[in-house]
């Protein structure tokens, strides 16, 4: 079984910054593209950014030039520094990641999610 913790959320002043991390665990798995979504409340959840194993990144318009994906694939792990952050900014931001093993073949695997809180 493969499992996704994220950490790094938390409640920041409009202006500031916040790194999220999410560090995938479990045995005789392969991670492909990582990425990062949100859900504020009320509306849908939404991609924010994500990075392929090749390092090939994408980010949502409303992002671009304030928030960097990175990771690192050796510690199966996947980062999002967030700059300049605003109020809109404001939801519960969950790590997906596109994983394999040689049992179950392709899938999708979540993390529970952290909440991210931007005061103005």
């Amino acid at each position: 079984q493969v499992q996704l913790v994220e950490s790094g959320g938390g409640l920041v002043q409009a202006g500031g910054s916040l790194r999220l991390s999410c560090a995938a665990s479990g045995r005789g798995f392969s991670t492909n593209a990582m990425a990062w979504y949100r859900q504020a409340p009320g509306k849908q959840r939404e991609l924010v950014a994500s990075i392929t194993s090749g390092g090939t990144t994408n980010y949502a318009d409303s992002v671009k030039g304030r928030f960097t994906i990175s990771r690192d694939n050796a510690k199966n792990t996947v980062s999002l520094q967030m700059n300049s952050l605003k109020s809109e900014d404001t939801a519960v931001y969950f790590c997906k990641a596109d994983l394999y093993t040689p049992g179950r073949g392709s899938f999708n695997s979540w993390g529970q999610g952290t909440q991210v809180t931007v005061s103005s």
